[in-house]
């Protein structure tokens, strides 16, 4: 077999794969299979560029990074649909389609995705497009990002001419609440929903980040087909699927009696899906009738979406209990008596924070209207005063951390309550992982997996403890190996050294972020004399407020704090400044960078600035001084030419630092 015969075949074998594993859920490949395969093609595609191919299972990876998103003009509407919030409702619906059609009717009931709609477009049998709803009519172009969506086929077995199906991308529940504990390590603020999770991930500039995570897609609908007719629209769905789509579940019924009960089933059975959904559509099946029922300035009158009400119960409040989350944050749960909703049955309700439970005077003893928001997480909704017991007591959150005893702050915004203990065994995750960020200490090689199985092996408790490592432990853990645990044991050494500046950064002290540790090295000097500076001498300090004063004291009065600190001593982590006096020659001046920078990353553009007294903003507006544009410069240099701001090269920037 020549290599051009290879990489047909390869594409073929790993798209079957794909099809296997993300459609039919029946994977036949091993991952490490998969990822040979796939490392093979990539080989011989960037030693064969003239065969290149747009379906070829190694652009689902994610390409170029996009600096905006094209609007698309859908060539057929991706219209809404009318709500139908009762079976009464349904009803009035049933009886103006069957009014109008008096012969007879077949409804078809799916579930209805909450996700985000999309229309994926296919010339001669290849994805070239893919655009989001938008307003129905103009949407946005994320054809890469969708591309990393395994579930959407590349190329399909028939080459139509031209092919535009519908579907909703959705982030998959479990992949959802993964993504969401990973965020929280990091340090920041998780999605609400998987819905605004996949909306978010598709609509990322970075096709690679979209490609992390992991959306799945379920298609309902063809928009345009040329070269094929069809009569019904689940002869749409069969042939959907027999093109290798993954296609929405459905029902056929006969009457709208049957519809009813086919809602009443998809709301109970509601867990059994991948997807939340929040509500069941139904339609015409018979795409003829649909055109005598034809639309209205806003809704097709041959369909409509059915939305399931919040059902609510009551249950009693058996005891409220506090949850230190990683990020350090408070969360009050109740747990009340077993109460069945929406499919599950729940046995605790989130309770959000102190100003929630105040507000409705929640107390233990009181029996409380219980609802799924949002169909998924159980809150209470209401207190039954009138049924409330005798000798309750309002409720208190907790002074100290109920898991190390810190004492706890209130957010500035009020919004949360945190644990302020720098070694808290509930935000251990969470602080080895911002300690060795990159803007922290650095230390490449280890990320959140890495920190997790430090963790579960007992080896570390806090970050001091990284500086006790022993390569032959570290090597014993999964997936490291010698070299793995060589190359992380060299970068915690180096990390010792490092300024200052990196290492308040790396506390995680609140209010301090990476400019405030800059400052804070600068003035400071050496940890020591930041540790015995009052909060007015902090003050006196150029963008130090008081509350950040504040924060800085409070933090180095820990007990926990102290302890960390000697053991970062006792390792010999630098607590010295390295900075050198800042310059002015940029004093006043705001620079924004854009496109790729091939003298010096941005990271090093923006501390050469910051050295001369300037600072670099990530938008463009009036107040910008300078654009320093690189190769692939895309709206923001668009947006400074319209407003006449000067634009840099590189070589001009290095020009104006004087080098």
């Amino acid at each position: 077999m020549d290599e051009k015969q290879e990489i047909l075949a390869l594409r073929r074998e790993l798209e079957e794969a794909n099809y296997q594993y993300y459609v039919l859920d029946a994977p036949e490949m091993s991952d490490y299979d998969f990822d040979h395969k796939l490392r093979r093609l990539e080989e011989l595609e960037a030693k064969h560029p003239e065969l290149a191919s747009p379906d070829s299972p190694t652009q689902r990876v994610g390409g170029a990074v996009a600096d905006g998103f094209d609007e698309v003009t859908h060539p057929v509407p991706l219209e809404s649909l009318q709500d139908v919030f009762s079976l009464e409702e349904l009803e009035e619906f049933g009886q103006r389609v069957e009014e109008a059609l008096p012969d007879g009717v077949a409804y078809d009931v799916e579930p209805k995705v909450d996700g985000l709609s999309v229309a994926l477009e296919y010339e001669n049998g290849v994805f070239v497009r893919g655009a989001t709803r938008g307003d129905g009519r103009v949407g946005e172009d994320v054809t890469e990002n969708l591309r990393t969506v395994r579930a959407i086929p590349l190329r399909l077995p028939e080459a139509l001419p031209r092919l535009i199906v519908r579907g909703e991308v959705y982030m998959p529940k479990q992949v959802f609440e993964a993504l969401n504990a990973d965020l929280e390590v990091q340090g920041k603020q998780p999605f609400a929903n998987p819905r605004n999770a996949a909306a978010g991930s598709l609509r990322q500039h970075d096709p690679k980040i979209a490609a992390s995570r992991r959306l799945d897609i379920q298609v309902f609908n063809i928009q345009l087909a040329e070269g094929r007719t069809f009569q019904t629209h689940t002869e749409t769905l069969d042939y959907l699927k027999s093109q290798r789509f993954k296609v929405i579940p459905h029902t056929l019924c006969a009457t709208i009696a049957q519809v009813g009960e086919r809602i009443a089933a998809i709301g109970d059975g509601r867990e059994q899906y991948p997807f939340d959904i929040d509500g069941a559509v139904v339609k015409v099946n018979d795409l003829s009738q649909r055109s005598v029922l034809g639309s209205t300035a806003k809704f097709p009158r041959w369909a409509a979406a059915y939305k399931y009400p919040p059902e609510q119960k009551p249950s009693k409040v058996v005891d409220i209990v506090i949850q230190v989350g990683r990020t350090g944050v408070l969360t009050p749960k109740a747990v009340v008596e077993p109460v069945r909703l929406a499919g599950t049955t729940v046995t605790n309700a989130t309770l959000h924070n102190q100003d929630f439970i105040a507000e409705k005077d929640i107390r233990i003893g009181d029996t409380v209207l219980v609802q799924k928001a949002g169909e998924i997480i159980p809150e209470i909704v209401a207190v039954l005063k009138e049924q409330r017991p005798q000798g309750t007591e309002p409720y208190r959150f907790p002074e100290t951390c109920p898991v190390c005893g810190a004492p706890v702050a209130r957010d500035e915004d009020g919004a949360h309550i945190r644990c302020t203990g720098a070694e808290c065994p509930a935000q251990l995750l969470r602080h080895l992982t911002h300690f060795a960020s990159r803007d922290a200490m650095d230390i490449e090689g280890l990320g959140p997996a890495v920190v997790e199985s430090l963790v579960n092996a007992g080896l570390v408790k806090g970050p001091g403890d990284l500086y006790a490592l022993k390569a032959e432990d570290v090597a014993n853990l999964e997936r490291m190996g010698k070299k793995s645990a060589d190359n992380l044991m060299a970068a915690i050494a180096r990390s010792k050294e490092n300024d200052l500046s990196r290492l308040l950064f790396a506390f995680g002290i609140r209010q301090v972020g990476q400019k405030a540790g800059q400052v804070l090295a600068r003035q400071f000097g050496s940890l020591d004399a930041l540790m015995a500076a009052d909060a007015e001498a902090l003050t006196a300090v150029p963008d130090i407020g008081g509350i950040t004063a504040r924060s800085i004291v409070d933090w180095f009065q820990s007990e926990q704090s102290r302890h960390l600190i000697e053991t970062l001593r006792a390792a010999g982590v630098n607590f010295e400044s390295h900075a050198q006096p800042v310059g002015d020659a940029l004093a006043g001046k705001t620079f924004v960078l854009t496109g790729t920078l091939e003298q010096f990353t941005r990271e090093e553009a923006k501390a050469m600035i910051e050295a001369q007294g300037g600072k670099v903003s990530g938008s463009v507006s009036k107040k910008t001084a300078y654009v320093v544009a690189g190769e692939a410069a895309g709206s923001k240099l668009r947006k400074a030419q319209e407003l006449g701001i000067p634009v840099l090269s590189e070589s001009d920037l290095l020009t104006m630092l004087g080098r």
